[in-house]
């Protein structure tokens, strides 16, 4: 066990603990709690690893019918839920934007909608590049489709084993092998790997620039989370 899950073992038991006696300080079973006030461990921040433009590429190539996916969730920085429950009301296509108001997540196979972890709609912005694969992934659905997937189901987390995306990052190593090990969540936010969905990207600015346009280079994305 890291020093990391360590400290975070510890904090979890002890919010239950805290909770467990602040009610009991509460129903004045006990005088106060112990359990403030105390020295707990501190947790150690994971070390973050970016993509570069070029790898963010190779991996969207590597994804197949979903390599559009991959470059959305890089680029425009949302999560992966978030993404995958947009539909194609949610999309302003003149101003670059996305409207997003609902989270689909996958709990065991089944799909939760649900609004966004902030709990607020929000608009965001997806580059120039993206334009004409976003409007091909738009045709022939109606406004309440899905903008992902087949239209009309939330596509699932795909299995971190033998899913499309893990496929997508085998071939992406096989072609690269300074290309990192990443999870769907990493793909979320974008040339930095956190919890792919929240950034600035580093590393890869001349490839950016080949890439993007100027004014489309504040809306690069990372850490991926």
């Amino acid at each position: 066990m890291s020093a990391d899950s360590g400290a975070t073992t510890v904090l979890r038991a002890y919010g239950v603990l805290a909770a467990i006696l602040d009610n009991a300080v509460k129903d004045r079973r006990v005088n106060a709690n112990p359990a403030r006030g105390v020295n707990l461990p501190r947790k150690v921040g994971k070390r973050r690893v970016y993509l570069s433009h070029d790898q963010v590429q190779t991996l969207a190539d590597s994804a197949g019918q979903n390599g559009t996916l991959v470059l959305f969730l890089a680029y425009a920085g949302l999560r992966r839920g978030e993404a995958t429950a947009l539909r194609i009301r949610d999309i302003d296509t003149l101003r670059r934007r996305v409207l997003v108001s609902e989270n689909a997540v996958d709990v065991s196979g089944t799909i939760i909608v649900g609004t966004p972890k902030s709990h607020v709609t929000r608009s965001v912005p997806y580059p120039a590049f993206l334009s004409l694969p976003i409007a091909a992934l738009c045709q022939g659905k109606d406004r309440d489709a899905l903008l992902f997937g087949d239209g009309h189901s939330h596509m699932h987390l795909p299995h971190s084993l033998r899913g499309w995306f893990a496929s997508a990052v085998r071939k992406s190593q096989a072609a690269d092998p300074t290309f990192s090990r990443l999870t769907i969540r990493h793909a979320t936010h974008g040339c930095e790997p956190r919890n792919l969905g929240r950034r600035e990207c580093e590393g890869g600015a001349a490839d950016a620039r080949s890439r993007l346009r100027r004014d489309d280079a504040r809306h690069v994305r990372g850490p991926v989370r």
